[in-house]
């Protein structure tokens, strides 16, 4: 791809800005500032005869609009990816769509997503730290290759953020436990366990992290898809 198709992707997205859409993506919590509007599901459409490629992609990224930088995440190639470039990615993200969209449909497909885990947790910015957390929940349904011990190891680091009162922080923390939680039926009752144990703490956080991984874990449609009897 040359930089003209890249004008070509920005007339189309241009020609079908939506302001009631865009107004719809701000009480969702997604950032506007450098919006049009552009849905999703016609983004997909876009991407699938874009296929992989990774020059396309960061020329879509450097564009710097909410719509061709989740392109970005669509049509770069995992492969190609650095960790320099995760970094400079992530922390340019301004909120959890962009966050996720970088996890779900790129990061976790790069040899480096493991890597990346640990750092990111520690860090102080609110969507650089969901990566994390975001990072972990998607391993944990698309990486079938991992052995549990990788994501058990990674349990103190998940209860750990617990404490954290920022709601997309939050949010993915429960989200991490959860899709553990739904890997299999070792990963549930150690799940379960370990949100048992964090109900019973002072912080407020961390008991609104636990009843959410509760709540989902013991649901029914958890429950008989893991052939979980008894409870």
């Amino acid at each position: 791809m040359t930089m003209t198709d890249v004008h070509d992707i920005v007339a189309e997205l241009d020609a079908l800005a939506n302001e009631k859409c865009r107004q719809g993506m701000a009480r969702y919590g997604l950032d506007v500032s450098n919006a049009r509007g552009v849905s999703v599901t016609y983004l997909r459409q876009l991407a699938r005869p874009l296929g992989c490629d990774h020059s396309l992609a960061i020329a879509l990224w450097a564009e710097g609009s909410w719509e061709c930088r989740e392109l970005a995440t669509m049509v770069a190639d995992p492969a190609m990816m650095t960790v320099e470039l995760m970094e400079s990615w992530i922390t340019d993200v301004t909120d959890w769509g962009l966050c996720d969209a970088c996890c779900n449909n790129l990061f976790r497909r790069s040899p480096l997503a493991w890597g990346m885990i640990v750092p990111w947790a520690s860090r102080d910015g609110e969507y650089v730290r969901r990566a994390a957390f975001a990072l972990i929940a998607s391993l944990a349904v698309h990486d079938r290759i991992s052995e549990d011990e990788r994501f058990i190891e990674l349990l103190p680091l998940v209860t750990s953020a617990a404490i954290d009162p920022r709601h997309y922080v939050k949010k993915a923390v429960s989200w991490a436990l959860r899709q553990m939680g739904k890997r299999n039926l070792s990963l549930h009752a150690m799940v379960v366990a370990t949100a048992e144990h964090m109900i019973l703490s002072d912080d407020r956080t961390t008991i609104w992290v636990a009843k959410d991984v509760l709540r989902e874990l013991r649901g029914e449609p958890v429950l008989s898809r893991l052939g979980v009897k008894g409870t």
